[in-house]
């Protein structure tokens, strides 16, 4: 929400300048900024479902911004990416500098909004998520090396077929370890990540924190070969005690401050690493849950889901289910912020459908109340804006 704020006044302070006085890119700067809204707002419908709403429209000042239903925010964002996407400020796919947004940006946001439309507003709207998907792959490909992905120099673009992560990469949110310093992001995830000290070299770090585990059902879903099972041993236990963060975990060195060839980063106190917001792997297996779930192409979801398989170095498959799919995203986007919404909308999250360790607060898991799965509203919020209405349950 400070993010819809400030590209709100992005908007307003552009629109107010003619072209020529101040910026000569009106419409550019204006179509990412509405982008940027649209990507935060999509989060808001995820995590909080009836949230505060404003434009650059709206006035500031002290009284509160209204309330908007899920169902009249995703009509919103939907009508806000199409608008963006069949316009012509936005930059085409993959063509836009370093980053920025453009149209393949938006049309991610669009493609998760449609594949959680059941859970947004009760509409299948998976048959309209293929679409976009099938677009999409067609205009970006899967890098060679999945752990480039996940490396300091990540945002490189190159005719190299051994590495070019950014051709995968549809937008990635900068880390740079002298310019653009920050405690957290993908800082956070792997200093973090390791295991303490011992780790720390391999991470590419001055210094171990430790506390980010993944538990025992995680480390249990890859195959031998899988590439993308990237733990320390040292640290593969299962978890003693949930409010000890030394007591045990399996520990991630999918990011790393290391350069793809091996070679150090800028610098060893904050990282180079740039985190993926999205990637074209994720379109392949959004594509393959829609035919999963009849909604696209058999063949064309059986190939998707077959090539990230087969770029991870697992054998592929000559069928699969939904199920199939929501293990596999497991696999592919650990720590990449999937999860929860995809146990969501499987119907996971929060039933006996589905348990891990201390799922409930209970070491073997526990079903927990379908209200979580949304959040709550942060009570100040809620104390200062007499139009906000707590989400049920809080």
């Amino acid at each position: 929400f400070y993010q819809v704020g400030l590209c709100n006044e992005l908007i307003r302070q552009v629109e107010a300048n003619p072209a020529g006085v101040k910026f000569q890119n009106k419409g550019a700067l204006i179509a990412e900024a509405r982008a940027l809204r649209a990507l935060s707002y999509y989060h808001a419908i995820d995590m909080f479902g009836n949230v505060p709403f404003s434009t650059e429209n709206d006035a500031v000042g002290a009284k509160g911004p209204r309330q908007i239903s899920r169902t009249d925010l995703f009509e919103w964002i939907e009508k806000e990416c199409k608008a963006l996407i069949e316009g012509n400020d936005l930059a085409a796919e993959g063509t836009n500098i370093y980053g920025r947004c453009d149209k393949g940006f938006v049309k991610m946001i669009l493609a998760k909004l449609y594949l959680n439309a059941e859970v947004y507003v009760g509409q299948d709207r998976y048959a309209d998520c293929a679409a976009i998907c099938e677009d999409l792959i067609a205009k970006y490909q899967l890098n060679d090396n999945f752990a480039d992905l996940f490396c300091a120099d990540n945002h490189l673009e190159t005719a190299n077929t051994t590495f070019g992560a950014n051709n995968e990469i549809i937008f990635a949110v900068p880390h740079d370890g002298v310019n653009t310093t920050s405690y957290g992001g993908t800082n956070f995830l792997i200093f973090a990540g390791t295991g303490g000290d011992m780790n720390a070299a391999e991470a590419g770090i001055s210094s171990g924190w430790g506390g980010l585990s993944v538990t025992k059902q995680v480390s249990e879903r890859y195959t031998d070969g899988d590439v993308r099972a990237m733990f320390f041993t040292a640290y593969g236990t299962e978890i003693a005690d949930l409010f000890n963060f030394t007591s045990g975990g399996y520990k991630s060195t999918k990011f790393r401050n290391v350069n793809h060839d091996g070679t150090t980063a800028q610098t060893t106190g904050f990282v180079d690493t740039d985190f993926p917001l999205f990637r074209v792997a994720d379109a392949h297996l959004m594509l393959a849950e829609c035919a999963a779930r009849g909604k696209a192409d058999t063949a064309k979801g059986l190939a998707s889901i077959n090539a990230v398989r087969e770029r991870a170095g697992v054998a592929t498959l000559t069928s699969y289910t939904a199920q199939d799919v929501l293990d596999e995203r497991s696999r592919e986007f650990l720590w990449e912020g999937c999860r929860r919404s995809d146990l969501i909308r499987f119907g996971q999250f929060t039933t006996a459908d589905y348990v891990w360790e201390y799922k409930g607060a209970v070491k073997d898991g526990a079903a927990v109340a379908d209200h979580r799965n949304l959040f709550p509203l942060p009570p100040a919020d809620v104390n200062a804006n007499s139009n906000l209405k707590q989400n049920a349950g809080y």
